[in-house]
């Protein structure tokens, strides 16, 4: 897919070359040479300037979903050990609870994740653990403690669970995306007004030029979106925690 793109940025780059050859007389580009270098240098500049700010932004939302996964799962597995210090019919039941909800964020919710939306299973799971914690009544000093801690994993477990899902809808800004695009059509399309004493050499130039465009946005939307795109979150770590718990996850 990648190849395709560039591969029709470079015809429709060329085929504008041609274009503007044709229609703008030489002796008219070569009077205005100088005056076209010094803007396109400074159009290059801002354009490889707010490239490399959307790289840098969607690399950092996917590295955000990552940990923000592994966090989540962590949330799971920790409440699953916790509830071993618990009477036995709070114990089996949150724990029951706790793979439930590993399993329904594997099986259903993360397939959906590709289109920004959540699994109401998987919700359902995540309120059932809570209200499970919460009917819990320690009895003793170290039943408090115990209730203390699992009410704060529950509460980073939504936290996470939240960010999660924000995540998956969050891409690049319109208005980056639209700056980025302009500005990437217009570096390629100035290069069409310098003067151009060897045509294949230009074309090269022309050609390389459109690559280096072309490959920056592709890459920026290639990872724009980190549960959807070629470089995605995957379940992995939820798969993880239901393999250590005695889970079984369905592929």
């Amino acid at each position: 897919m990648g190849g395709l793109v560039v591969l029709l940025s470079i015809v429709v780059a060329l085929a504008g070359l041609i274009l503007v050859r044709r229609l703008v007389p030489l002796e008219h580009l070569k009077s205005h040479n100088e005056a076209t270098s010094t803007i396109h240098h400074a159009i290059a500049i801002v354009f490889g300037i707010v490239a490399a700010f959307g790289i840098f932004l969607v690399w950092e939302q996917l590295d955000t979903a990552w940990a923000t996964t592994a966090r989540e799962a962590g949330n799971v597995e920790a409440l699953y050990r916790l509830a071993t210090q618990l009477p036995e019919s709070n114990r089996n039941q949150l724990q029951q609870q706790a793979r439930s909800y590993a399993e329904a964020v594997v099986d259903e919710e993360w397939p959906l994740l590709a289109r920004g939306q959540a699994n109401q299973d998987a919700q359902n799971a995540a309120d059932k653990l809570r209200e499970s914690i919460d009917g819990f009544e320690p009895q003793t000093m170290a039943e408090q403690e115990l209730y203390a801690r699992m009410l704060t994993k529950v509460d980073e477990l939504e936290e996470n669970r939240g960010l999660r899902l924000l995540a998956s809808q969050e891409g690049v800004p319109p208005l980056i995306w639209a700056a980025m695009v302009i500005l990437g059509i217009i570096t390629v399309a100035f290069t069409y007004l310098f003067e151009m004493d060897t045509p294949r050499l230009y074309m090269v130039r022309v050609t390389l030029l459109t690559v280096v465009v072309a490959l920056s946005l592709y890459t920026i939307h290639t990872i724009e979106y980190p549960f959807s795109s070629g470089v995605q979150v995957g379940p992995d770590a939820f798969e993880r925690v239901l393999d250590r718990t005695g889970g079984v996850a369905e592929q």
